[in-house]
């Protein structure tokens, strides 16, 4: 009987060595070989519409057909937020002009912010900060907050990383953008750089507003006759005072429909620049005078963009004129050159109302180059 035991004994010891020994041992995914990848990206050259600026596109980043690609896969897959819910697309969506309608984005776990998603439309050609209060100096730069914001994708990069390393699909297709030779190598920096790529090639430049301005329709009846009075709104054609709008002054005449700067447009009432709740630009400078100040987005496709404000407090077109109109709450660093009582009628508000449609680009929102590709 104790020969049996012994015996018995013997044998499960010897089968869980052999257990042991010949366990296989699983490669690490981070020291995947992709060397056998071909490294040959093609270069993609952007098609800039009439009349607009050169896009500064930065030395190590040049845009490519590989790095674009990688790039849109990686704004709409929700695989970068903590709980594969939220992607970049979830808040910036073609079909709201790249933002998602709401005064508030809700974030992993259903939180929510205290800013309105900005317009995504030509982004590539802004070059004076981004986000409302320009804290990121450029995309590459902007591309890498949302991640780890706590009431956005609430990650942090570390993970995503690993994610992305540990995934089928994604190590070949950083290899072909940008010559990894391990999956190991895959980081965060190289992830918003094709993030950025793909976001500069949301170019908007097709709408009647630009086929009028830039002549490239001769139709002398592409505005209605509604539409031409509202233009001479928005440019004060008739002189700075008779049925001027001043929107220009922000929302520059030009194709990009932005002056590119910050401004306190009068929306909330404090008693001096101290009181305010969200103080915008101020909070990344330390300036007390630019407190309250918020970037003036573009009015590209602006019809599409609702709600309005950093904080979407007017949810149509016609409430953010009648605050115009109205002056708004003065403070010590609203110009006043710019932000006053336009005493418009309410024919010329409908006026200058039709005129912001001409601003649509349908094109744009419907390129199918710009679309969810997991859909």
């Amino acid at each position: 009987m104790k020969k049996i035991i012994l015996s018995g004994l013997l044998l499960f010891t010897l089968v869980w060595s052999c257990k042991d020994d010949d366990a296989p041992i699983l490669p690490d995914p981070a020291d995947r070989d992709l060397t056998n990848i071909p490294y040959n990206p093609t270069p993609h050259n952007l098609t800039i519409p009439p009349g607009f600026p050169s896009m500064i596109i930065p030395p190590d980043n040049p845009l490519t057909e590989e790095g674009i690609e990688l790039g849109r896969r990686l704004f709409y897959d929700p695989i970068l937020s903590k709980d594969s819910t939220i992607s970049c697309g979830s808040c910036h969506a073609p079909n709201g002009n790249f933002s998602d309608n709401k005064a508030f984005s809700p974030g992993v776990g259903n939180l929510i912010g205290t800013r309105s998603s900005m317009p995504l439309a030509n982004i590539g050609f802004f070059d004076n900060g981004l986000f409302w209060d320009g804290r990121a100096a450029d995309l590459e730069h902007q591309a890498l907050g949302p991640v780890e914001n706590p009431v956005e994708m609430a990650e942090v990069w570390s993970n995503v990383e690993k994610k992305l390393i540990r995934h089928s699909d994604y190590p070949e297709r950083f290899r072909k953008a940008f010559g990894i030779g391990k999956a190991g190598e895959i980081t965060k920096e190289l992830a918003a750089k094709a993030i950025s790529q793909f976001e500069r090639t949301m170019i908007s430049g097709n709408s009647r507003y630009d086929q009028k301005r830039y002549q490239l329709d001769p139709d002398p009846f592409l505005f209605s006759e509604l539409e031409a009075e509202g233009y001479q709104i928005y440019f004060d054609a008739n002189g700075a005072t008779a049925n001027a709008g001043h929107c220009a002054h922000c929302h520059d005449g030009g194709p990009l429909l932005t002056s590119d700067g910050y401004f306190n447009n009068a929306i909330t009432q404090v008693n001096s620049l101290d009181d305010f709740v969200d103080k915008g630009l101020g909070g990344v400078t330390g300036v007390r005078a630019d407190n309250g100040k918020f970037r003036a987005p573009s009015l590209r496709n602006i019809t599409l963009s609702a709600p309005y404000m950093h904080d979407g407090r007017f949810q149509t077109l016609e409430q953010v004129i009648d605050h115009y109109n109205s002056g708004g709450h003065y403070a010590d660093n609203v110009q006043v050159a710019s932000i006053m009582p336009l005493y418009l009628t309410d024919d010329q508000k409908k006026a200058l109302r039709a005129f912001l449609d001409t601003f649509t680009d349908t094109s744009f929102v419907n390129n199918p180059a710009l679309q969810n590709p997991f859909q």
